[in-house]
């Protein structure tokens, strides 16, 4: 996966001679506008010299102005950077509904882009050939664990979810190389969940993490689901990780559901008939 472009200018910009930093800051503040731009234009507006432009774009890999503007421009299309619309005292309705649904739906494309399909496959094969499959969370995180072992054990699956932190040390106890656990978590720094992940990783368990990279948990993991999200949760109940937790959630379910074909199928064909008659006409 490539580096993002924003996000790698703006590490870049320390680094950069003036000249450099004044192309660097016009993309950065206008994207959309710059993408549009002849070498000349953006030069000029920059207020440098089109070797100035070139080099920049080599020293970020590229061949030239036209590669970099069509990276750029395509990276307008396939996602949107993070941007935090903070919530103010006199805020209306509409300016409260406009900023939550901003901020989630920027923080599950930014989630989405850091995903390895790579990890992400090797979580929906380990999931389908386990003998058992646990999920643990705590506080909120625990929510999103319950709401997997409902997707899951509609696939006739042995599944479990453990929000409380005792439950699931002597739970993790029992695991071993055939099961799997999933853990999730926000920071990847709950010292009750990392003592149960730690325990079933001892016994041979293949941890899955859907957390932060560079936590403890992450360090834990045969196989890590990157959550990056920027929340302040110091403040307020996590809601913009809890989505990206679902939504990824949501990504294993269904594709344990397409490795496991016509099985699948007919299983979940047997629950839904089962609910029939609970449900008014």
């Amino acid at each position: 996966m490539s580096t993002p472009i924003l996000p790698e200018l703006r590490s870049r910009l320390p680094h950069l001679s003036r000249a450099a930093a004044r192309v660097a800051r016009l993309v950065i503040a206008r994207p959309g506008d710059t993408s549009r731009m002849a070498i000349s234009d953006l030069a000029q507006a920059a207020e440098v010299s089109e070797p100035t432009v070139i080099r920049l774009c080599r020293a970020l890999g590229y061949a030239g102005w036209p590669a970099f503007k069509v990276q750029l421009a395509a990276s307008q299309i396939s996602g949107v950077p993070y941007v935090h619309s903070a919530l103010a005292p006199g805020d209306g309705v509409p300016a409260l509904t406009g900023k939550v649904f901003d901020n989630a739906v920027s923080a599950l494309l930014r989630v989405r882009n850091g995903l390895d399909p790579v990890q992400v496959e090797a979580a929906i094969d380990r999931l389908t050939a386990a003998r058992r499959i646990e999920f643990y969370g705590i506080g909120n995180s625990g929510i999103v664990a319950t709401d997997a072992q409902y997707k899951f054990f509609r696939f006739d699956l042995a599944v479990a979810a453990y929000a409380d932190s005792h439950t699931q040390s002597m739970a993790a106890s029992l695991l071993g190389p055939r099961d799997a656990l999933v853990a999730i978590s926000h920071s990847g720094r709950s010292r009750e969940l990392l003592d149960a992940v730690a325990l079933a990783h001892g016994n041979g368990c293949p941890i899955i993490a859907i957390t932060a990279s560079g936590s403890p948990l992450a360090r834990l993991s045969a196989i890590l689901l990157r959550a990056d999200t920027q929340e302040d949760t110091e403040l307020y109940s996590p809601m913009i990780s809890r989505l990206a937790h679902l939504t990824i959630i949501d990504v294993l379910a269904l594709g344990v559901a397409l490795r496991r074909g016509d099985q699948a199928s007919r299983v979940l064909a047997k629950t839904k008939h089962s609910l029939k008659n609970k449900r008014k006409s």
